[in-house]
């Protein structure tokens, strides 16, 4: 072991985990799906202050990016919503989520897409609300996965995006072990990789864990596979390009007394905990 994996591993006992629900199912209180269906009006309640559930939800045919195991994508189903398509590249997560739709009753208003949202099978114009929580710093392809919401929305249909950004602290989305703030900026990649590694190898779903965050580029070289470092620059430099309306659009503070930083754009990339963006797509 490096010192520096020792030194991380020790400060890290300073610090508690968030709650978070990978722990949250191995202590058997909640699956993933359940955790997120919990959770659902929380994944939405950045956009409340400008549209309302009935706007986002009743009657319409609905996109949850970046779905997971489908519990908020239930959520959604769950408020009046026509149908919910959710979609994710993990295909263990459909039987999870499917299970839910049976308890919950909404097997009718739920399908489970295994796919890439950069391809999507789903006709142009299909979907009157497409929303991605948490999802704008996970997929591999941003500027792509933007245009492909563009041609599945119906004209006058509404994207819905919010996301921590990179430098948040815990952007690195390593707190289900790692429970350091901004530990991403303290420490390098191969000793946060080897420190994650050690830390969750010999839990129950250790091995899923790693397989699920880490992976080797071309080179060999291992990497998180699972975020794509997205920043408030770089989200601001994609929309520049995009056709569509921006309706809404705003940076939420960690607390309200960092609002002060929101204005400097090297400080806001540390003290936002939400970058939140409605967009429109144009009637044709």
């Amino acid at each position: 072991m490096s010192f520096s994996v020792f030194l991380c591993k020790a400060l890290n006992r300073l610090f508690p985990l968030p709650r978070h629900p990978f722990n949250l199912q191995n202590q058997g209180k909640l699956t993933y799906a359940e955790w997120q269906f919990s959770m659902g009006r929380r994944t939405i309640e950045f956009f409340l202050a400008f549209a309302n559930e009935q706007e986002m939800f009743k009657d319409k045919r609905v996109l949850d990016i970046g779905c997971g195991a489908g519990g908020k994508t239930l959520y959604y189903a769950s408020r009046g919503a026509a149908v919910v398509y959710g979609i994710d590249p993990v295909e263990h997560y459909k039987e999870e989520a499917q299970q839910l739709a049976h308890q919950k009753g909404l097997e009718e208003k739920f399908r489970f897409v295994v796919g890439d949202a950069a391809q999507m099978p789903f006709e142009d114009g299909y979907f009157d609300t497409i929303i991605m929580n948490d999802a704008m710093e996970h997929v591999d392809l941003p500027q792509p996965v933007l245009m492909e919401c563009h041609r599945v929305l119906k004209p006058g249909g509404r994207l819905y995006i919010n996301f921590p950004p990179y430098y948040h602290p815990f952007g690195a989305h390593l707190s289900d072990a790692i429970g350091i703030p901004w530990v991403h900026r303290f420490f390098g990649r191969q000793t946060l990789i080897d420190c994650y590694k050690d830390l969750v190898k010999d839990l129950p779903d250790g091995r899923r864990r790693i397989d699920f965050r880490i992976d080797r580029n071309s080179g060999g070289s291992e990497y998180f596979s699972y975020i794509n470092g997205m920043t408030i620059k770089r989200f601001e430099g994609l929309l520049k390009d995009l056709p569509f309306k921006m309706e809404h659009y705003r940076l939420v503070p960690l607390r309200q007394p960092f609002r002060k930083f929101l204005s400097n754009r090297i400080l806001r990339e540390y003290f936002v905990k939400m970058v939140v963006c409605i967009m429109e797509k144009g009637e044709v």
